[in-house]
């Protein structure tokens, strides 16, 4: 009997923290090329930074409570969107037409510039956009983030338009008086 819940104590993973999960970013939050980031926008109003930290953060959380390696999935996550330029820049010729086929590359390549990086951190970052990107993801935590960022965006790109559907109101009834 003792044996029996000496096993089931071993199969307890520690829950998801906060404290926890800044420390495994720490180095990449702390870069100034990835601060950068906060004066990008993403999806909506979001930036670019903040879009990166929700997605690793959930995915960080998905896969601890999994038992998946959430370090290497939190880390791949807040690097998958690592690219300088704006995708919306209708003065660069194909930008926004080409841009999620070739984005991951480039994050890709800006991550490797500046931090080391495992098998799992590499193809969550150059696989991220799937099943655009045609190669299926080689991991789990792959997986994981390519459903979490779709999740994020989707909830980035609703908060926007709740948010001035709401000061359309407004405005309607400042209008009327």
């Amino acid at each position: 009997m003792d044996t029996i819940n000496e096993n089931k104590t071993n199969l307890i993973v520690a829950e998801p923290s906060i404290s926890e999960f800044k420390s495994i970013i720490k180095d990449i939050t702390s870069n100034p090329n990835i601060i950068a980031l906060k004066e990008r926008i993403q999806h909506a109003n979001n930036s670019r930074f903040y879009h990166c930290l929700c997605v690793s953060y959930y995915t960080y959380y998905i896969c601890k409570k999994l038992g998946l390696d959430y370090v290497s999935a939190a880390r791949g996550a807040m690097l998958h969107d690592f690219y300088y330029y704006d995708w919306r820049d209708k003065h660069v010729e194909g930008q926004k037409k080409f841009h999620a086929f070739r984005h991951p590359r480039i994050a890709l390549n800006n991550a490797l510039d500046i931090f080391e990086l495992n098998n799992i951190e590499q193809d969550i970052i150059i696989k991220h956009m799937w099943p655009l990107t045609i190669k299926f993801p080689s991991y789990k935590e792959s997986y994981i983030v390519t459903l979490v960022d779709k999740y994020c965006a989707t909830h980035e790109f609703f908060k926007t338009l709740k948010k001035r559907a709401k000061n359309s109101k407004k405005y309607s009834k400042i209008n009327s008086i």
